[in-house]
């Protein structure tokens, strides 16, 4: 009888064993790519299947970055390719990938609507790859067909989701002290983003590329129809464009991912919303940011890109003047934007690629080496976060 149960407990502890191996390897994995300050973010599903979203700057600087990701997921084409929006920081790499990996299906929120493109010639060029492949123009509510996989449109072409999805459709508290703001500045484009709730079983995030402040409300307000998620990449890089309370807080996010550069992102408005959020356990930035200063960045261990140690004490001894920028003071709920304290002159235009001559350390230009964050979950909703700088990892544990 005991050698009964003995072989039937080594068959049980077996089984289990099988299936945790299992159960670890069939995961959502996440390539947060260090484009300087643009974006493109590559999922890859169990099954291999891929979607990339934005592809980065002109040139094949940014083009090499998301191949070594590509390649480090072993994927073999692009299956869904969505293009937020149409500034050259996250379209302008399109032309160069498009020589090194097929690409089976574009997805966007249909033509620009600034008359001067940011890249020129694009739209061109665009129109005579997506005739040649599968094209799909989203709208909100419009679910992408991504295998084992659950995502859905809730931003485009300036419309926002008005159904909520499972776990939305509550009151949003952060909507009572929301300020709009003149958005008559903001690039047009910004705000027709195409935006995404990704689910993988319990595991949810979200990315709305550079969708923006007031728009934010609109989505979100009066109730939030997308629910909580457990991972937030920062909208618009992480600059005060973007990222209101009702927006974040409403999400209640337990991880934020900042897709910034060091001279774009990280901004003092930005950093206070984020640690000022219910649940937010921890901020990973793709890098160490001169706007948030001493105070704001997070730990060396969650940043991928960091300065030299000299650089980084001068700006903090040194800082450049902290109302550079020509706009108003004002705290995360108010309408005038948070200066950066600690911003670099002579920032880098609006939705482009920052140029040469910052001050100090890694040009703005930089082409050396660029780590990206990597996020691996599992169905119950358990998911880990690596920088690959330091191969430092963090698990966080299932919730729901």
């Amino acid at each position: 009888m005991r050698r009964t149960f003995a072989f039937l407990l080594i068959l049980a502890l077996a089984a289990a064993g099988g299936s945790a191996q299992s159960k670890s390897s069939k995961t959502l994995d996440i390539y947060f790519i260090d484009t300087e300050g643009g974006h493109s973010t590559l999922y890859v599903a169990p099954t291999g299947e891929s979607l990339l979203m934005d592809t980065g700057s002109p040139g094949g600087r940014d083009a090499d970055r998301i191949m070594a990701a590509i390649q480090a997921a072993g994927v073999k084409q692009i299956d869904h390719l969505i293009l937020t929006h149409y500034h050259g920081d996250h379209v302008g790499g399109l032309q160069e990938l498009a020589t090194r990996i097929p690409i089976l299906h574009f997805i966007d929120h249909g033509p620009t609507v600034e008359p001067k493109e940011q890249v020129p010639g694009f739209q061109k060029m665009y129109a005579e790859m997506n005739g040649k492949v599968k094209h799909t123009v989203v709208v909100p509510g419009d679910k992408i067909p991504f295998d084992g996989l659950w995502v859905v449109v809730v931003t485009s072409n300036g419309q926002v989701l008005k159904t909520p999805l499972p776990g939305g459709g509550i009151p949003n508290p952060a909507c009572a002290d929301f300020a709009p703001r003149d958005e008559s500045r903001v690039d047009p484009e910004n705000p027709m983003s195409v935006g995404v709730v990704m689910a993988y079983g319990k595991f949810r995030t979200v990315n709305l590329g550079d969708f923006t402040w007031n728009k934010e409300h609109e989505l979100m307000c009066p109730t939030n129809p997308i629910g909580t998620v457990d991972l937030y990449l920062t909208s618009h890089h992480g600059i005060d464009q973007s990222g209101s309370a009702v927006l974040v807080h409403g999400l209640h996010p337990r991880v934020a991912i900042m897709h910034n550069s060091a001279f774009k992102g990280g901004a003092i408005q930005t950093m206070q919303v984020l640690h000022t959020s219910p649940g937010l356990e921890d901020i990973w930035q793709l890098h160490w940011a001169y706007a948030a200063g001493l105070e704001q960045n997070s730990p060396s261990l969650f940043i991928a890109n960091v300065e030299d140690n000299a650089t980084v004490a001068n700006v903090l001894l040194n800082p450049p003047p902290t109302f550079g920028q020509g706009r108003p003071p004002g705290g995360p709920g108010s309408g005038g934007a948070q200066p950066q304290a600690g911003a670099a002159p002579n920032p880098p235009g609006p939705g482009g690629p920052a140029g040469a001559g910052s001050p100090g350390g890694r040009p703005r230009g930089h082409t050396g080496p660029a780590f990206w964050i990597k996020v691996s979950a599992q169905p119950d909703g358990t998911f880990s976060v690596t920088n690959t700088r330091n191969n430092f990892t963090k698990t966080y544990a299932a919730l729901r």
